[in-house]
């Protein structure tokens, strides 16, 4: 499936079918997609049995299984991202975050959950060793609007995914979770910046480049799973137990 990644700071590369892209996405599309789907991105929101069909997924990887069916109604479609996290005793370490900006059918958490593990191209594939120390993060994206300039958003509500043309007409975009900025201590300000050179532009950034941004702000639902949650969770459903 298609994809996005984070990288330290939680950034996210954009992709979409049938091949990755680094600098367009175009904004027009995308509201468009989303309008479309506004009734879709009513529903259930983020659970705990998301995170379940994502550590599914993985353990049964690496067992050579197939993962049991999904616990969740499958009649939804989200924008979605998968993260995993390493936990130690100096916290957590992002170790691979993969989603896409288009509503998948939501059961594509297994592909994103995989894809995460294997596939961040910042980090070496995971290792079934990894499988104990990590938190899993899902996030259903819903509410996305075209905002009226690149500071029309609020830090701890919306995410923000910004597209521009740079001033040697190169197009570019960028987007972070809701929840990046605040972990960050960013504000509005800091997080374009941020953005601007995670879309991989290194020239100034003055009003006139920040009046060439189109942004699109959005809002999420997201659960956390621990491995050791995980394991409890599968122990009471081996036992017949919910």
């Amino acid at each position: 499936p298609a994809a996005t990644a984070c990288s330290k700071g939680h950034a996210h590369t954009l992709q979409r079918q049938p091949r990755t892209l680094t600098t367009t996405l175009g904004t027009s599309w995308a509201r468009e997609d989303h309008m479309a789907s506004a009734e879709r991105e009513r529903g259930r929101g983020a659970s705990v049995e998301h995170c379940v069909y994502a550590f599914d997924a993985l353990t049964s990887h690496f067992a050579g299984r197939s993962p049991p069916p999904p616990a969740f109604p499958t009649d939804e479609e989200y924008p979605l991202f998968v993260t995993w996290n390493k936990r130690d005793r100096r916290g957590h370490t992002l170790r691979g975050c993969i989603g896409n900006l288009r509503p998948q059918p939501v059961t594509a958490v297994k592909d994103y959950a995989l894809s995460s593990a294997f596939h961040d191209r910042r980090f070496p594939p995971m290792k079934e060793k990894e499988v104990p120390s990590l938190e899993c993060t899902v996030s259903l994206l819903t509410q996305f609007e075209g905002g009226r300039r690149w500071d029309d958003w609020e830090l701890g509500t919306h995410g923000v995914w910004i597209d521009f043309v740079d001033p040697a007409n190169v197009s570019r975009n960028a987007t972070y979770l809701p929840d990046v900025p605040p972990e960050q201590g960013w504000t509005v300000r800091e997080t374009i910046t941020s953005l601007v050179r995670k879309a991989g532009y290194d020239g100034p950034i003055d009003e006139a480049l920040l009046g060439r941004i189109e942004l699109t702000r959005y809002q999420s639902t997201l659960c956390k799973l621990t491995y050791e949650e995980y394991e409890a969770i599968v122990a009471r459903r081996s036992a017949g137990g919910r």
